[in-house]
This record gives structure tokens, C-alpha cells and sequence, in this order.
């Protein structure tokens, strides 16, 4: 019962973090440290798993627009037109993922057993808290995401590829980058949920291949449901609120808790409190 409760948390922490510009890694690899919870039970493979559930939020949430890109997408390939808004959208979100896959598979290992440290998701909160102010002040705020260039959609699909340390945040990274490029806030996080989906997808789908070849037992399935539907019902309403609160706020109070939970990480890591 413990060990449920404890995946629905962490699914809850993974829905809420995902969208929310505050590093869903980070987070779950601080509740995992601090608390003590199993790295058998609760690794990289369950923290790949609940992220289906994020994604089955991304697409119940967005799936108008996902269903006009996919349809666009093929009409585009009799000859592609990228004066049309859905077949330039598709085209954007495809070019955006590239980035971090490719990252991501060459250096899979790397992330997964040297960045896996609270004192760097102590440094990167910082760091990107910091970008936040710093690109509330210096960004236009008047363009839409439709408008980006393929080589502006690059440079978002590399600022993603930076949210595999733990503590950038995924969502975070990509919003601040078009916020420098003049996009809305709200135009922003809707960019960075779009091209969220195929990259998750994948490691959510490669995490379900490695699961059905190694076998799982009924109550680590259970565990995975349990994790899975927390982070998609949760990270639904994550979507909503923060596209919401976009529409006519800034990042600062984001910061301002990235800051304040630095502080506290950096404090307890002093006081020898935790570890794997």
C-alpha cells in the first residue's frame, strides 16, 4: 500500500512538474533522494513511464490541433505549402523534436548515470530561474509560434535538448527561448507542449518496449498505472492553469520558487539529509 500511494505521488509531482516550468526531473530525482524512496521500484524506467501519462494529457488537451497538423502533414506530402498555417506548424513541431532525440539516444547513458545529481538540480533551478527574469525583460511579446523560422525552431528543439539535466525543465527552457524570440507567453507554452509530444512519446514507448521485454509482475503494473493515470489527470489541469495564467502573467513567481526550493535543497544536502 506504501509503495502505491508513493506512485501516485510521484505521478502527481510528474503531471504538475512536466508543464509547469520547474523541472519535472528534478523533482522526481529530489523526492527520490530525499525521501528515500526505491530506486528499484521508483528508477528511470518508472520516471519514462509516468511521462505516457503526460502524454496522453499533451494529446487530450491539444488533440484539435494535433489531429489538423497530422492531416495537414500528409497533404503535404504531394508537394508542402508552408504558407499553410497547419502544414508550417507541423513541419516547426517536427524540426523542434529533432534535437533532443538525437542528443538523447547518443548520450543516453551519460544521462542516466552522471547527471543524476541534487546538487546539479540545485544549479540548474538557479540558473534557469534567472533566465526567466531575464527573458520577461528582454523578450517582445507579440509574435505567434506560427510566425517562427525553421532555424528558430532548431534553437527551441536545442533549448529542450538542455531539460535532460535534471532541474532545466523542459517546458521552462523552450518558453524562455521564445520569449527571447519575441513569442507570447501564451504562444510559447503552447509550442513547447506541442513539441513535447513526439520526444516523450518516444521514451515513453521505448520505456513500454523494455518493460514487455523484461516482464513485469502484477504489482509493478500496478504501480505503473497507478503513476501513469496521476500524471495524465494532473498534468491536464497543469496544461490548462498554466496556459491560463500565461495569457496574462509573467514567469517571475516560477523564479521565485525555483529560487526558494535551491535553497532548500543546497540546505539539506548540507545537513547530510538524504541519499540513493
Amino acid at each position: 500500500m506504501l509503495e502505491l500511494l508513493e506512485a501516485i505521488f510521484l505521478g502527481v509531482v510528474q503531471g504538475l512538474t512536466e508543464f509547469l516550468p520547474v523541472s519535472s526531473s528534478g523533482h522526481l530525482l529530489l523526492s527520490q533522494y530525499f525521501l528515500g524512496m526505491s530506486q528499484e521500484r521508483f528508477g528511470l524506467t518508472f520516471d519514462a513511464a509516468i511521462h505516457t501519462g503526460t502524454v496522453l494529457a499533451v494529446v487530450a488537451f491539444f488533440w484539435r490541433d494535433l489531429l489538423r497538423m497530422a492531416l495537414a502533414f500528409l497533404d503535404s506530402l504531394r508537394g508542402p505549402n508552408f504558407e499553410d498555417r497547419d502544414q508550417r506548424m507541423a513541419y516547426l513541431i517536427l524540426v523542434a523534436s529533432l534535437p533532443a532525440g538525437i542528443v538523447g539516444l547518443l548520450f543516453q547513458n551519460f544521462f542516466e548515470r552522471e547527471a543524476r545529481s541534487p546538487w546539479l538540480v540545485a544549479f540548474n533551478l538557479v540558473l534557469i530561474g534567472a533566465l526567466f527574469i531575464v527573458g520577461e525583460s528582454a523578450g517582445r511579446k507579440n509574435r505567434n509560434s506560427d510566425k517562427l523560422s525553421f532555424r528558430e525552431a532548431v534553437g527551441i528543439g536545442l533549448a529542450q535538448t538542455a531539460a535532460l539535466f535534471p532541474g532545466v525543465s523542459r517546458s521552462g527552457a523552450t518558453i524562455t527561448l521564445g520569449l527571447f524570440l519575441g513569442l507570447r507567453r501564451d504562444e510559447a507554452a503552447r509550442f513547447s507542449f506541442l513539441m513535447s509530444v513526439p520526444i516523450t512519446a518516444a521514451a515513453a514507448l521505448l520505456s513500454l518496449v523494455d518493460v514487455a521485454v523484461e516482464g513485469i509482475d502484477p504489482h509493478g503494473a500496478l504501480l505503473f498505472l497507478a503513476g501513469s493515470v496521476s500524471s495524465g489527470v494532473v498534468g491536464y489541469l497543469a496544461i490548462r492553469f498554466l496556459l491560463d495564467y500565461l495569457a496574462g502573467h509573467s514567469l517571475r513567481v516560477f523564479a521565485y520558487y525555483r529560487f526558494a526550493l535551491a535553497a532548500v535543497v543546497v540546505l539539506l544536502l548540507l545537513l547530510g539529509v538524504g541519499g540513493f
